[in-house]
């Protein structure tokens, strides 16, 4: 049975209104809905490269406008709806936050405990989860997706920046931060920095020592952390592309070679890099990146794309690909499965994705931090300390 670390009805949420705005709303207090529901007090929460897209450009009317003309996907309407990132909705799907509540069934999650929340809400047992692909639950998604700070559309589930959370199927959805991992370490487990995990993991598993190369650009965060995860993992040449200096800085600080490019040489990227590389991560969101990522690539090897390509003909070069047995990889990030794999490594390594964080702030400053124009933005408080205070 709850109890409640603090009266009243409602708590704040941090909601996006509309571009350059957005403001602490009240919504009801999440209560315990289900016996294996957990409510969690958020204490640090990253910001997602995807959210700066409706945060500094006003979006909404262009994407209606653009599914109507044949312009834009019209996916982007099943996820965002139909009216895509219009106001007001919770914001927000990063966060590391403190168990404050446990229902009757949950066994392996206890109040006070520390823990990565995923930004796709799952159940753990369909067989999409069973598969993997915790991001496509049956149980959970009605639409496109089930996630926290996408809107209503996405479910009933808020934004992450918010004083608690109700999350489902606390026993597989809460993951616990090893005790020698800073949280502030990270702060982006819930979608960022697993993304950039499953772009260079999995295929430097296949082939150990191989060459990486990053583009960066829109995906500013994920291209940064894959960069830097990949040195980790012992990569033979690890390269990151970009045009943007302070990304530059922290991928150099990050161990990792830079390539520095002007904004009119990305087309033509496969021209000037005389390598090749067994795997690549296309971070920029454009068209030309993704033509060059796929070209850059040594036989056989393996291209994940992490940004958003909403023009319905978006072109790879299949041909290409063909005669050189090449993979693309795309598609929402599924975090759950991959985030034990992930923790220890960033223990294991003492990994400091923090250095990807270009502005951390208040969490009381949350409505002007997040419009702010830079690279990884983290909010910050203090926990509660109810593992050491022996609970509510």
């Amino acid at each position: 049975m709850r109890r409640s670390l603090k009266s009243g009805f409602y708590v704040r949420e941090l909601q996006f209104i509309r571009a350059g705005r957005l403001e602490w709303r009240e919504r009801e207090r999440p209560t315990l809905v289900h016996p294996q529901d957990a409510i969690v007090r958020p204490f640090i929460a990253g910001r997602c490269d995807g959210d700066t897209l409706p945060i500094h450009t006003p979006v909404t009317t262009a994407f209606q406008c653009g599914m109507r003309l044949g312009l834009v996907d019209p996916i982007v309407g099943d996820i965002c709806g139909k009216a895509p990132f219009k106001g007001p909705f919770g914001i927000g799907h990063e966060c590391v936050a403190e168990v404050i509540a446990v229902g009757e069934e949950v066994r392996s999650r206890a109040v006070g405990d520390i823990v990565v929340v995923p930004w796709a809400v799952s159940c753990g047992h369909c067989l999409e989860c069973r598969r993997g692909l915790t991001a496509k639950c049956s149980t959970t998604r009605e639409q496109v997706l089930s996630a926290y700070g996408f809107g209503p559309a996405c479910g009933p589930w808020g934004g992450m920046i918010a004083d608690e959370l109700r999350v489902p199927f606390a026993d597989h959805m809460l993951v616990a931060i090893p005790d020698e991992i800073p949280p502030l370490r990270v702060a982006s487990a819930s979608d960022n920095l697993a993304d950039a995990w499953r772009c260079v993991a999995p295929p430097l598993r296949e082939r150990p020592g191989g060459s990486v190369l990053v583009l960066g650009g829109a995906a500013q965060s994920i291209g940064l952390y894959a960069a830097g995860i990949a040195v980790r993992l012992g990569a033979e040449q690890v390269a990151y592309a970009d045009n943007d200096k302070t990304r530059l800085q922290i991928a150099e600080k990050l161990g990792v070679e830079t390539i520095e490019l002007s904004s009119n040489r990305r087309r033509s990227l496969s021209k000037h890099i005389a390598r090749r590389f067994d795997v690549a991560v296309e971070a920029s969101s454009r068209s030309d990146g993704l033509d060059s990522a796929l070209r850059l690539l040594n036989p056989g090897g393996i291209c994940t794309a992490v940004g958003y390509y909403v023009a319905p003909g978006t072109k790879v070069p299949i041909m290409h690909m063909y005669a050189n047995g090449a993979t693309l990889k795309v598609g929402v990030s599924h975090v759950r499965p991959v985030l034990p794999d992930l923790l220890q490594f960033v223990a294991r390594e003492n990994f400091p994705a923090e250095a990807v964080a270009t502005l951390v702030a208040d969490w009381e400053d949350a409505p002007q931090a997040y419009k702010a124009r830079t690279t990884k933005l983290v909010l910050k408080r203090d926990p509660l300390g109810l593992r050491n205070s022996g609970g509510a």
